[in-house]
């Protein structure tokens, strides 16, 4: 039988603990915004289609780490790619206001 997360780090010092997880892969994603739409008006949709975002112009995106919202941020330019820089951490606060 494996062992579980929880007996695998059991017996490690803190620094150890932290040292064994900082190398998990965490998939970072950024939601810029939602809608609404019928099946009828994403059928639709094409090229040059438009389509409104319940965010405003300006606003910081949502950064989510796993599917959680753990941070907010701005879009920059880094050369030819889009990047994000963090403006604020989401508290824990936050995050349960966002679940209701």
């Amino acid at each position: 039988m494996a062992d579980s997360p929880q007996n695998i780090l059991s017996g490690l010092s803190p620094e150890d603990r932290l040292k064994k997880l900082e190398n998990i892969q965490v998939r970072l994603s950024v939601e810029a915004g939602s809608t609404n739409l019928t099946v009828r008006d994403l059928l639709k949709l094409n090229v040059g289609s438009v389509v409104e975002l319940d965010t405003e112009a300006g606003a910081h995106l949502v950064v989510k780490a796993n599917g959680t919202p753990v941070l907010k941020g701005e879009i920059v330019t880094i050369g030819q790619s889009l990047g994000i820089r963090m403006t604020q951490v989401i508290s824990e606060e936050e995050k349960s206001k966002d679940q209701k």
